[in-house]
């Protein structure tokens, strides 16, 4: 779950007085600890209210109001996002801060709303598009969400490890003198094919296009049956080479907060379109992330 972790102004952060160099080395020391923890999502002091402002909303009027605000114990001066396993470990955290202000102070704890919470309101056409507005602030471009057929992919199978996946352009050499003279071949598309990881990020790739059919193919070439469903497709718009970063970026950054269930188990795979340059590296490049059925 995630958490904000609200730090309430006081009277002297109102009135702008600044952390010493004791305080800022000891809040230093404890965010490093919360990064450690893998906890820190994000985190940030606030000027006081008196250089904010405030928007009234009533029906279509706005009525906007200058700082300071009078009610300090209402006001923020700071806040933490964490993602922690339980609001307990949040608490417990919580107790270990060194004292934010220079007189007694106070720090509020608040669940963050997720996908789940909001109920049927939250409809999958709405996931779907607040899950596209995730991924382009993350500079992942803007996804879109459509089924995928059936298909049965042949090629050339290897295992990677994170440390060993920069051999997979070698694998594709090898399988370059292959493309559109494959029996069976459908289509003029490859796909590279990602499924079987394991805790330590080991996996097997395939190289291949999709075949009408298992019989009579090049000597070393292997089958994988990827079953119809749907997926959430990203354009690839940068050079081939760093594709491996487009989808760590997805799996790492943009799956496990996008409001949709993300397929651990299914394939995930890039697809090659004939817009897609060998020469130049460019064009033509989509990886296609399962969600869940």
């Amino acid at each position: 779950m995630k958490v904000m972790v609200i730090v309430k102004a006081t009277r002297g952060s109102e009135a702008g007085e600044l952390p010493s160099t004791e305080l800022l080395s000891a809040m230093g020391k404890y965010n490093e600890e919360l990064v450690e923890a893998g906890i820190l999502l994000a985190g940030e002091g606030l000027q006081p209210s008196s250089k904010g402002a405030r928007v009234r909303f009533s029906g279509e009027s706005r009525v906007v109001t200058d700082g300071p605000f009078a009610e300090t114990n209402e006001v923020i001066a700071g806040f933490w996002l964490w993602k922690v396993r339980s609001m307990e470990e949040a608490i417990a955290w919580v107790k270990r801060c060194p004292n934010p202000m220079t007189e007694d102070s106070e720090i509020e704890i608040r669940p963050v709303f997720e996908a789940d919470d909001l109920g049927e309101a939250f409809t999958p056409k709405l996931r779907e598009q607040e899950a596209a507005v995730r991924a382009k602030a993350l500079g992942l471009g803007t996804p879109t969400f459509r089924p995928g057929p059936g298909l049965l992919i042949a090629g050339l199978i290897e295992s990677y490890t994170p440390a060993t996946r920069a051999k997979i352009p070698e694998q594709w050499r090898r399988l370059a003198p292959h493309l559109g003279r494959v029996p069976g071949q459908v289509g003029s598309d490859s796909y590279g094919v990602c499924w079987n990881a394991g805790p330590d990020c080991s996996f097997e790739y395939l190289a291949g296009v999709a075949v009408s059919s298992p019989d009579r193919l090049p000597t070393g070439f292997k089958t994988l049956e990827i079953d119809p469903r749907r997926y959430a497709v990203f354009v690839h718009a940068g050079h081939v080479s760093t594709i491996p970063e487009t989808i760590d970026a997805i799996w790492t950054r943009w799956a496990p907060d996008c409001g949709l269930r993300v397929s651990h188990d299914a394939p995930c795979f890039e697809r090659y379109t004939p817009e897609f340059d060998p020469g130049t590296g460019l064009g033509g490049m989509e990886v296609w992330v399962p969600l869940e059925v």
